[in-house]
């Protein structure tokens, strides 16, 4: 049986890492009676389409980033806190830990889709056509896409940038008319995306850091037997360590090939933007849950 899954990205994406992985261990571990195939770059629709489409059995399986699960449980803004995780062995720890599985179940009893690994996005970072950015003040009446949920809004807004909720297919298009001056991203998805044909600055931020969850229609996945279930949840399981290094990787070729098409890339210092935000901290703690965040911050 072909196991149909969605992706947002291009086959050498570390997505697609992850994805392959689970596809070559599912093929192993059924002795080639389930195999997969890719659909890239929103082949089969964008992100919450294919989150809906996985829900009602219309999409086998996929893989998308956490920024439109909010809208199924609250709990998954989480991952829009700015700065909340240190590092990747922090946010790994997170996951791998009681909050992935408690957001898991939640996902699955919400949305009707069963998580079978966490791989990710990574980090995000800032990328502009009109100038880089070094404060706070730099973002002031800049017109930013941004992913579609109010958390985020509310971050860059507070910022004084004009925040710009667009659907991810239309970015590229968005960017190079001008509707919106930047965006936010991790690097390997800046450069597969082609950003720097439209953006001529990045700067390095890490403010947010997205997984990007490998899951299954929870329909689909309870017509299998016992076996086959447990040989699915395995191969998800092998495919996180596959997709997290070539993430770590990218992030590091993908600076130098995005300075090769002439992007100019900057760090600027964070502290003066988590200060601008400890208002999007007050107001959204609490509605995501103050025992959850709690455990986010036990974790470092």
């Amino acid at each position: 049986q072909v196991i149909h899954v969605s992706l947002p990205l291009g086959p050498d994406s570390h997505q697609a890492a992850a994805v392959h992985k689970f596809g070559e261990e599912l093929e192993r571990l059924t002795d080639g009676r389930l195999t997969i195939q890719s659909h890239y770059n929103n082949e089969l629709g964008g992100e919450r389409e294919v989150l809906e489409g996985m829900g009602i059995n219309v999409i086998d399986a996929g893989i998308i980033s956490t920024a439109p699960m909010g809208g199924f449980v609250e709990e998954f803004l989480l991952f829009d806190l700015p700065f909340l995780f240190d590092d990747r062995e922090h946010a790994y720890r997170v996951l791998d830990g009681e909050v992935g599985q408690e957001l898991a179940e939640k996902l699955e009893e919400a949305a009707n889709v069963v998580v079978l690994g966490w791989a990710e996005d990574g980090f995000n970072q800032y990328s502009s056509s009109v100038a880089p950015i070094e404060k706070p003040e730099d973002l002031e009446g800049i017109k930013l896409r941004v992913k579609e949920n109010p958390l985020n809004v509310d971050t860059w807004n507070a910022l004084g940038a004009n925040a710009t909720p667009i659907a991810w297919p239309e970015v590229y298009t968005s960017l190079q008319q001008g509707v919106v001056d930047g965006q936010e991203n991790p690097l390997p998805t800046i450069y597969d995306a082609k950003f720097y044909e439209v953006q001529d600055y990045v700067s390095i931020t890490n403010h947010t850091f997205t997984p990007a969850p490998l899951m299954m229609s929870k329909q689909l996945f309870d017509s299998f037997s016992e076996e086959d279930q447990e040989a699915i949840l395995e191969a998800g399981k092998l495919s996180q360590p596959a997709g997290r290094e070539a993430s770590e990787q990218l992030d590091e070729e993908t600076k130098g090939l995005l300075e090769d098409e002439g992007v100019e890339i900057n760090e600027p210092d964070v502290e003066p933007f988590r200060e601008a935000l400890k208002s999007v901290y007050d107001e959204w703690v609490p509605q995501i849950g103050e025992d959850l965040v709690e455990k986010v911050e036990q974790a470092k």
